[in-house]
């Protein structure tokens, strides 16, 4: 069975940022021009500094005032502030729509990524988790890669230009600052990683919760019947109390790491101050160096007191970028071959060759099944509630494929098949009916994209439920509701068939689409399936027997083994299982 990709777990910050960059090469667009427009940002910002530096030392020094130089060293500060203004706001803009378009591509791939994986791992991985990855998820990364990002950019561009600065104004001040901020830069790391384990658990909480979340909204019906409100509201409170407790952990983390920052800061500004005096009084430096000094020291601690803040952000989006890719390197089961076949046109055959399945290895739920089914006819499987009769319909339409042997329609492997030309000639009706929060005919137009809505009306009225469709408000252009919410089970299960009816499919694929109708309804709907059937190769998961009597040949599955093949006439005369089963139902109707 399919499980999420694990090394995206085990990845360094910087290797997952490095592989999302190659996921996401969007993020790396027009990156070359943003760096020059911070670096020219940054340049703009240390030109206030000499500016002062040089009004103080030289425009004032004197006795009369040098106020042409005074003033070219304004209007050159002044000028540095125009651009760095400037230049700050297109790189802004270029960041942030060279981030959209990343998270755009991002999340389009990781969301088609969810709906390339197996029918078995998305029942293995929880859904509020897996919504949580596409969401929320990449939602740290925007926050961190339009506000975080952009501040890492211009801070290394700052600290580098301040260092240099620095560096020739007075190297024994620059190393007193060093020395100040060593302790700080030993730590991040550590700090970085604490981070990083406390973040990577906060994601994982927060899909824990709208996964517990989400669960108990859709199962609130079978929670009010069960009276388990109290215990619902225990799980959320507890899901909440964690999800606090990570978050808690982790900004008391970064707390830490802040007032780490502004700590050093200080001690690295009283460092200079106590120092430079004492050089200016030896008259290793002047007075407009010293207070330039200090504008530098401001320039190069920002930053650092940034990288403790933004380290919070970095971690969390990182956190979430490694849950990201950890969907898009999940390997699919189920690909769609390039290029695939085509499923010739006109009636569809089915063939199991020598077909075993097993959802857990070694623990087969279909044993080596060998049987060819003629196209145009109705097949109905029976079985035990857990025979194996459902995994029937999931590899002939290929939600998944055999452990062994291979499913063939018309002769061709079904593995090889294009989805398009499968999913347009084979069409599947659930059990449970799924609809879209949308109308009537708007599910409907599901099965046939192109269906107009009297193509729909007419497919109602030749299934026999027009007089249905006149009971709803507003007819095929009523609201069903999120699921179908609005309609009852078996009035889902109509437009159900209704869709699978307008799609025109050569082979059919019904699990008991009948099962949740009412005994009135399901009358009906036989004769319109039959109708629907004839013609066509069609395989119906049997519940109610009555479906088996009406086949032209039934399958007894038993353990996942077929133990008999035959129509109902021959079978129920035949001591053996179909036998058991069909007598059991008819006590059981009665």
């Amino acid at each position: 069975m399919t499980t999420v990709d694990v090394g995206a777990e085990q990845r360094s910050s910087f290797g997952t940022l490095a592989h999302g960059l190659k996921v996401a090469p969007e993020f790396r667009k027009g990156l070359r021009t943003t760096l020059l427009l911070a670096l020219l940002s940054t340049a703009g910002r240390v030109v206030v500094p000499l500016a002062v530096q040089q009004t103080i030392d030289h425009g004032l020094s004197k006795t009369t005032p040098d106020l042409p130089l005074v003033r070219l060293a304004c209007g050159l500060a002044l000028l540095a502030v125009v651009v760095t203004a400037v230049a700050n706001f297109f790189m802004n803009v270029r960041l942030y729509r060279t981030t959209e378009d990343g998270l755009l591509a991002l999340r389009s791939r990781a969301f088609r990524r969810v709906h390339d994986l197996s029918v078995l791992h998305q029942a293995a991985e929880r859904r509020g988790s897996l919504v949580s990855r596409v969401t929320g998820d990449v939602d740290t990364i925007s926050t961190f890669m339009q506000f975080g990002g952009l501040l890492i950019v211009v801070s290394v561009a700052q600290v580098v230009l301040a260092s240099a600065l620095m560096m020739w104004w007075s190297w024994q001040l620059t190393l007193a600052v060093y020395v100040c901020m060593l302790p700080l830069a030993l730590s991040l790391r550590v700090f970085q990683k604490r981070l990083q384990v406390a973040y990577s658990t906060v994601r994982t909480r927060i899909g824990e919760l709208l996964g517990a979340i989400s669960e108990s909204v859709v199962g609130a019906p079978v929670i009010r019947a069960y009276g388990a409100q109290a215990r619902t509201a225990q799980r959320i409170d507890d899901a909440v109390t964690s999800t606090r407790e990570a978050q808690t952990r982790a900004q008391r983390i970064s707390a830490t790491t802040f007032c780490s920052g502004e700590l050093t800061t200080a001690l690295a500004n009283s460092a200079v101050i106590g120092l430079g005096v004492l050089l200016a009084t030896h008259g290793q430096l002047t007075v407009g160096r010293l207070i330039g000094f200090l504008f530098l020291v401001t320039l190069f601690v920002q930053p650092v007191q940034i990288a403790t803040e933004v380290l919070n952000e970095a971690q969390n989006a990182i956190a979430g970028m490694r849950r990201v890719l950890g969907v898009l390197d999940t390997p699919t089961d189920i690909a769609d071959p390039a290029p695939g076949l085509v499923l010739p046109e006109g009636p569809v055959s089915v063939t199991f060759d020598h077909v075993s399945f097993a959802y857990v290895p070694g623990k087969d739920v279909l044993h080596d099944v060998d049987l060819t089914l003629a196209a145009q006819t109705r097949v109905a499987v029976v079985g035990e509630t857990g025979s194996g009769k459902t995994t029937f319909a999931k590899l002939l339409t290929r939600l998944m494929d055999p452990t062994q042997g291979r499913v063939l329609l018309s002769g061709l492997p079904l593995a090889q098949l294009s989805f398009a030309s499968l999913r347009q000639r084979v069409v599947m009706v659930p059990q449970d009916g799924f609809l879209f929060d949308t109308t009537v005919a708007g599910n409907v137009r599901y099965g046939k994209p192109g269906a107009s809505d009297d193509d729909i009306e007419l497919a109602f009225t030749e299934l026999g439920l027009l007089d249905w469709l006149e009971t709803l408000p507003d007819g095929i252009f009523s609201a069903v509701g999120e699921r179908g919410e609005s309609l009852s089970v078996g009035e889902r299960q109509l437009v159900a068939i209704a869709r699978a009816y307008v799609a025109d499919p050569d082979l059919l694929v019904l699990d008991e689409a009948t099962s949740a109708v009412d005994p009135a309804t399901e009358v009906r709907l036989a004769r319109a399936l039959d109708s629907l059937t004839r013609g066509r190769t069609t395989l119906t998961i049997a519940h109610r027997l009555s479906t088996a009597e009406a086949a032209d040949e039934v399958l007894v599955v038993d353990k996942g083994i077929v133990v008999q093949r035959g129509p109902h006439a021959s079978l129920v005369g035949t001591p053996g299982v179909y036998a058991d089963l069909h007598a059991s139902w008819v006590a059981q109707s009665r």
